[in-house]
């Protein structure tokens, strides 16, 4: 794969972190059976696939904008991107409906053992779920804590919650303790690889409980 470099809309250079915490990427060791190694995105879009093939749910992964500005032609049936921008700041990962409901959510991943950092998180990305939870959709992210092997499905509210509190002095993460009492967790399943609509039922009963607003277990 050639690589080539992306830049954001101000022009500034976009590079990818080399882990979830921004450390450097180490040589994996060993593989899980489990998941034969496959990443957070595509064990999300493997269940997504077997949702929609059982019609229980029409979820895809949204496509990120980008503006293709150089490219090379080495041969004549070849084309080579050489350098493109984000046309736009991207919201979330995913979203689509199920059951009558909107969904929206983001997949964030930490090697963290006992917090979740919100520097995970971009103002944008909590704008846009703040926005949809104004119009009552189901709004969350699916969390996994690499190194403890564990899944969860968190709220957006008290997300939203706790970075607004950051901005003033707050925590600069959410326990994990936190998150067991607050989330729903997900445990890996053979189909769906991610069986998080399990969650999202859970969500949707404890939001419509709260009158529409979409909190987490109280």
């Amino acid at each position: 794969m050639i690589a080539m470099p992306f830049h954001y809309p101000n022009g500034q250079p976009y590079s990818r972190p080399s882990d979830p915490n921004g450390h450097k990427r180490a040589k994996v060791q060993q593989v899980r059976f489990d998941n034969r190694g496959m990443s957070l995105e595509e064990e999300i879009n493997e269940s997504n696939q077997f949702y929609l093939a059982h019609d229980l749910a029409v979820i895809y992964k949204k496509p990120i904008p980008i503006q293709i500005v150089k490219v090379d032609y080495p041969r004549r049936s070849a084309a080579v991107i050489k350098e493109a921008y984000f046309r736009q700041a991207s919201t979330t990962d995913y979203n689509g409906v199920y059951a009558g409901y909107y969904l929206d959510f983001e997949a964030k991943e930490t090697k963290n053992k006992t917090s979740f950092p919100l520097k995970n998180f971009h103002q944008h990305q909590i704008e846009h779920l703040r926005h949809c939870l104004k119009q009552n959709g189901i709004c969350f992210v699916i969390m996994r804590f690499v190194t403890l092997e564990r899944l969860f499905v968190y709220p957006a509210t008290p997300l939203i919650r706790a970075w607004d509190a950051q901005a003033k002095a707050g925590a600069k993460s959410i326990p994990l303790h936190t998150i067991e009492v607050e989330g729903f967790e997900v445990h890996y399943g053979l189909n769906p690889r991610i069986p998080y609509l399990t969650a999202v039922d859970q969500l949707i009963h404890y939001s419509e409980s709260q009158k529409g607003v979409h909190y987490g277990k109280q």
